[in-house]
C-alpha cells in the first residue's frame, strides 16, 4: 500500500489532520457467480469472476459523535448497513463516512461492498486500529456477507484486475486467481435490482450455471471466455431482464461481446461494443490494482 507519491503508508500508522486519508476502492462488474452460504460470514462468499473497474468509489471516514454511524454518499444520507456493521467490527463508537460513487447504486458494480472496504481501510488509519490489510478485508467481507447485499465484491475489490474466485470466502478461506488481461470497458444502465432480494432467496439454479461457467474459464481464462460465460450465466441462472437482453443482443449484432452485470440492470461490453451499437456508455477500463490507500484526495 502506497500514498499517492509511491511511498509505503503503514496500515495502522495514523493520520496527518492536514492530510485526511482517502480510499479508492474500484467498482467490481460480477460476470457469474456461485452463492456459498456458511453459519461463519468469513467462510461464506461467492465462486465466480468479474471486472475491477477504473471507475470506483472513493472514501473518507472522518470522527463523529459517539453512538454516529453515519454514511453520506455523493452528498446524500445513505441507508447502508455494511459499512455501519466495518465500523461496530472495528470499535470505532462515532463516525461519519463520506463516499462519493463514479457509478450507480444497487445497479451490478458493487458499491455496498466498495462503502465496506473503504471504510475498513480509512477508519484504520483514522482510529489507529492497527490491522493488516487482511484482517480489514476480513472485516469487510464479514460485513456484506452479514448486510445480504453481497458475497464477492469485497475480495475482488481488494485485488482489482479480472480476479477469478475459486474458493468463497475472505483472505485465509478463499482462493483466487485472475484473468492475466486488461481491456477498455463500456457499461449503460439502465435500473436498479436488488442483490439482497436474489441472495435471499432460491440460490439453486444459479449455484448450478455459475459452477458451469467457473470451470469453462479455469480451462480458458480469456477475456472472451469470461464474457461468454457470463452471457450464458445470465440466460441459465433465469436473470436477464427483457431491456438487458435486448441492449445484448444489439452488442452482439455489431460484432461486439457484452454481457449483464450481476446484480443490476447493467449490460457492460469490452472494447467499443455498446458504442459501436449505437448507445452512449460510460467509459473506462479495467482496474489494475485493487483498492488502496491515499493522502489526499486521489
Amino acid at each position: 500500500m502506497t500514498d499517492t507519491d509511491g511511498r509505503p503508508l503503514r496500515v495502522g500508522s495514523g493520520v496527518d489532520a492536514d492530510q485526511p486519508p482517502t480510499a479508492f476502492v474500484p467498482a467490481h462488474v460480477t460476470g457469474f457467480f456461485t452463492a456459498e452460504p456458511a453459519d461463519d460470514p468469513t467462510v461464506a462468499g461467492s465462486t465466480g469472476a468479474g471486472l475491477a473497474l477504473s471507475d470506483g468509489v472513493t472514501i473518507r471516514v472522518e470522527p463523529a459523535p459517539p453512538g454516529t454511524h453515519e454514511v453520506v454518499l455523493d452528498g446524500e444520507p445513505l441507508d447502508i448497513d455494511a459499512p455501519r456493521r466495518v465500523l461496530r467490527a472495528l470499535r470505532v463508537d462515532g463516525a461519519r463516512v463520506h463516499a462519493r460513487s463514479d457509478v450507480p447504486l444497487a445497479s451490478g458494480f458493487g458499491v455496498s461492498g466498495a462503502l465496506a472496504l473503504g471504510t475498513a481501510l480509512c477508519a484504520n488509519a483514522v482510529f489507529d486500529c492497527q490491522l493488516s490489510e487482511n484482517e480489514l478485508v476480513t472485516v469487510a467481507h464479514g460485513a456484506e456477507v452479514q448486510a445480504g447485499t453481497g458475497l464477492g465484491d469485497v475480495v475482488a475489490q481488494a485485488r482489482g484486475g479480472i480476479p477469478i474466485r475459486l474458493e468463497p470466502g475472505a483472505p485465509g478461506h478463499g482462493v483466487m486467481d485472475g484473468v492475466p488481461a486488461r481491456s477498455r470497458v463500456e457499461y449503460v444502465t439502465l435500473g436498479e435490482l436488488s442483490t439482497e432480494a436474489v441472495l435471499s432467496g432460491d440460490t439453486e439454479l444459479l449455484s448450478h450455471a455459475g459452477k458451469r461457467a467457473l470451470s469453462a474459464l479455469v480451462q480458458e481464462p480469456t477475456l472472451g471466455r469470461f464474457v461468454r460465460e457470463s452471457r450464458r450465466f445470465a440466460r441459465e441462472a433465469e436473470l436477464l431482464t427483457d431491456r438487458v437482453r435486448d441492449v445484448i443482443l444489439d452488442v452482439s449484432e455489431a460484432d461486439g461481446n457484452g454481457a449483464m452485470a450481476m446484480l443490476g440492470e447493467t449490460v457492460f461490453a469490452l472494447g467499443t461494443g455498446l458504442s459501436d451499437a449505437g448507445h452512449d456508455p460510460a467509459v473506462c477500463r479495467v482496474h489494475p490494482t485493487g483498492a488502496h490507500l491515499a493522502l489526499g484526495d486521489r
